[in-house]
């Protein structure tokens, strides 16, 4: 079979690892894979096995959003026409494409699959949820035009049903995480802070993700000499957090990560995981920390309180600091908390949220669109 897949490979971010990790596996199946994304040439990676890899042209891009160039849309029409896959596979990137997919495809008999991204707050608690709602009440009547739609959980589906989308074009495949790379095991970051107790933050550095609030919870807490809080990212925030909270309290800030191996590396020597996000969608960097055995700690957001319960501290979103001003210490009075809610977290992934599991189920979606001819 011979996926189109359309996504992004930069800048970095979720939906860049999810497209890899997908596409890889697909690769290693024996699937025919072309992948489409916006880009200069001299983005093009010669490492990937690709049937195909297409530039599309963009104005402006970021880890949210995408601006196509105007050419992009006949681009995109002219690369599918010629190379005729059986399917194709949109992970949005929020860009004005995601509306003219279903009448490129319809044109071109493809069947059109998406995976749709956009963090959510379901009880719509703060400006930012209200505006990702919006982002949805955008999408729904486009999404009711794609095959399949695949979103991360019940709650995401809940709320497309709500705005229109119909029930046969929703699948609930969520994300998943590579537990054989990601799991315990040695860690040369360790050996920089051999008797400290590792906290760890993975992800952008952006209002959304509430960092500061863990920051202030952090300084609160005095944690101490041998405590360290990590922080994997960068954004937007980086500039004006970097000189309030950093070293002087414990807080290394690690920068983006794009080398894989060496983020593994760094997960596998922290002892507790952290996000206090306001809107997820199903965040991958959680399940990765869940998978390396730390303990999380995540707020109730999207669709990352189901994926936590019972196997970590699930927060509110509101009021995140004075919640982890309890919480924090805990680690530290107790460390054996650490290693119990490690391996429930552990646990919880190995599951439901392996990524080759899900890959099976997204194949066996693929293989019920084509068999039946399902475009629209």
């Amino acid at each position: 079979m011979h996926i189109a897949w359309l996504g992004k490979k930069s800048p970095f971010c979720g939906n860049v690892t999810y497209s890899r990790e997908i596409t890889n596996i697909l690769l290693e199946r024996g699937y025919q894979v072309s992948f489409l994304h916006f880009s200069e040439d001299h983005e093009q990676s010669k490492a990937d096995n690709y049937l195909a890899e297409i530039n599309l042209p963009f104005l402006y891009k970021s880890q949210i959003y995408t601006i196509p160039a105007p050419k992009s849309t006949k681009i995109l029409l002219r690369s599918l026409r010629k190379l005729q896959p059986d399917l194709v596979h949109a992970s949005l990137t929020l860009s004005p494409i995601d509306f003219a997919l279903p009448e490129i495809c319809q044109k071109l008999k493809i069947p059109l699959v998406a995976t749709f991204h956009p963090p959510f707050d379901s009880r719509l608690r703060n400006l930012k949820s209200s505006t990702q709602y919006l982002t949805y009440q955008l999408y729904a009547p486009f999404l009711a035009k794609y095959a399949k739609t695949i979103v991360f959980s019940q709650m995401q589906r809940d709320l497309l049903l709500k705005l229109g989308v119909p029930k046969d074009r929703l699948a609930i495949i969520p994300n998943g995480v590579d537990t054989n790379k990601y799991t315990m095991g040695q860690s040369y970051f360790k050996q920089k802070y051999p008797h400290h107790q590792l906290f760890v933050y993975q992800g952008r550095v952006a209002v959304e993700k509430n960092l500061e609030s863990l920051f202030k919870a952090w300084k609160h807490c005095s944690m101490g000499e041998n405590a360290k809080l990590l922080i994997i990212g960068d954004g937007h925030l980086t500039p004006s957090l970097k000189p309030i909270y950093n070293e002087d309290d414990g807080i290394i800030w690690l920068g983006a990560i794009v080398d894989e191996e060496k983020r593994i590396d760094i997960l596998r020597s922290a002892d507790v995981f952290i996000l206090p996000s306001l809107v997820e969608g199903l965040s991958l960097s959680l399940l990765e920390g869940m998978a390396c055995s730390l303990a999380c700690v995540a707020t109730d957001a999207g669709a990352d309180g189901e994926v936590l319960s019972k196997a970590g501290i699930v927060l509110d979103t509101q009021d995140v600091t004075n919640q982890l001003k309890t919480i924090l210490p805990l680690f530290s009075d107790h460390p054996e908390m650490s290693l119990l809610l490690g391996k429930k977290a552990r646990q919880r992934v190995l599951e439901k949220y392996t990524l080759r599991g899900n890959v099976t189920k997204l194949e066996e979606l693929y293989q019920k669109l084509c068999n039946h001819k399902v475009h629209f």
